[in-house]
């Protein structure tokens, strides 16, 4: 319950200021605004065709950017070689702003679903590659001991030992990659979108509605933190299967 405190204080604190004409409806409109405008996207059925966009291209940028992450991450985390040939090119490209890829996205691509894909695909993946590869190389030496005694070389020893003793810090990735796929998100949407969250956000300020754009962030807020509270919840498990 303690965690709804917030959220209810900046409710409050958004009426009172928007009841004390602090600023224009048009520039922050109350929230009894923000719901209307949910109720009259719902009537028109113009909300679900949004939502299931923008959650179709997060999950399969998702599936594909951590899976993707989890390969690189394991190689560079288990090799030497291939974190002294690899790991500095990755690191470079991480630092590449997420709307800088938009544009060779769209010449290698087009304008159709896959660029808007590989985007989130794009963000999903640095978190979960970065920690990842550091789960991995610095997985407690004797545990690989105890494994190699035992017989667990290569992928085996990856799988029985090398991953579940990083586990922990792999979901933790897992649920940082997400975040930073909803993050790319709206900027995947800017690339020809007519549908989308980040497309209703876009639109709805094209279109002087103030309130459908809250509503797109209140919206994008909620979907991540559902998200990410689905992995987390996985992760508790994971740890008292550990404990």
């Amino acid at each position: 319950m303690a965690g709804v405190a917030v959220p209810l204080l900046l409710l409050a604190v958004w009426q009172l200021v928007t009841a004390a004409g602090l600023f224009s409806p048009s520039q922050l409109p109350p929230p009894g605004d923000v719901v209307a405008a949910l109720g009259e996207l719902l009537r028109r059925g113009e909300l679900w065709p949004h939502l299931q966009a923008s959650l179709l291209r997060v999950s399969l940028g998702y599936l594909i950017g951590s899976a993707v992450a989890l390969a690189l991450g394991s190689l560079v985390g288990l090799s030497l070689t291939a974190r002294r040939v690899l790991a500095p090119t990755v690191a470079a490209f991480r630092t590449v702003p997420s709307l800088a890829w938009v544009p060779l996205l769209l010449l290698w691509f087009g304008i159709d679903e896959t660029p808007k894909v590989l985007l989130v695909a794009i963000g999903a993946f640095f978190p979960v590659y970065t920690t990842t590869a550091s789960a991995l190389s610095h997985v407690d030496p004797r545990l690989l001991e105890v494994g190699r005694a035992y017989g667990r070389h290569g992928a085996a020893l990856l799988t029985t030992v090398m991953l579940p003793a990083a586990a922990p810090a792999l979901l933790n990735g897992l649920r940082l990659g997400l975040a930073n796929a909803w993050l790319f998100l709206v900027a995947a949407e800017l690339i020809a979108s007519s549908k989308g969250l980040g497309f209703l956000l876009i639109d709805s300020q094209n279109t002087g509605r103030t309130d459908v754009m809250l509503l797109a962030i209140v919206l994008l807020a909620a979907l991540g933190k559902l998200s990410d509270a689905a992995l987390g919840a996985l992760e508790n498990r994971m740890v008292r299967r550990r404990n």
